[in-house]
């Protein structure tokens, strides 16, 4: 496994990167690690793939695929022009229909002394419109815990995806 995922990174510094392409030209970012059932990771702005690291190689070693995106305009996806409006979109566009219609086993973490995203409006309003979401909070953790606390966080998304 751990050759696999460094034959990847080797393939990034050779300019070999995995992407796709919208309608409108944009190429994204991802990366695709492991085998298994999938597991997919979203960053928020203005981090890329690379936030979940930590995540993807434990998992992966675990025999999961793991998948992480750069969004448009960041990291090693297009920065367009148009369309990559990072900061306003994140903080001014409703995703209530959106989180509703999500069907699938979706796990939110979040860390109760968190000060970039206040827990109130986001996890606490995302897992109320998540179907069947399940909701951890995490008692005096930052906004990056998945870093500062990647053992407990590697752990309970082990259990979630596991159970």
């Amino acid at each position: 496994m751990s050759l696999r995922l460094t034959k990847r990174r080797f393939g990034l510094i050779l300019g070999r990167m995995s992407t796709i392409t919208t309608k409108d030209g944009t190429q994204i970012y991802y990366k695709d690690w492991g085998s298994g059932p999938a597991v997919v990771l979203s960053h928020g702005w203005p981090l890329s793939a690379d936030a979940w690291e930590d995540q993807m190689l434990f998992l992966g070693a675990r025999g999961f695929r793991c998948i992480a995106h750069d969004r448009r305009g960041h990291g090693r996806s297009s920065q367009p022009w148009s369309g990559n409006d990072c900061i306003k979109a994140f903080s001014e566009t409703d995703f209530t229909e959106d989180l509703r219609k999500i069907d699938v086993p979706t796990l939110i973490l979040h860390g109760d002394d968190d000060q970039i995203v206040p827990i109130a409006a986001s996890a606490m309003l995302s897992s109320k419109l998540v179907k069947g979401a399940t909701l951890k909070i995490y008692p005096g953790l930052p906004h990056g815990m998945c870093s500062t606390h990647k053992d407990q966080i590697n752990a309970d998304l082990l259990a979630f995806i596991t159970s």
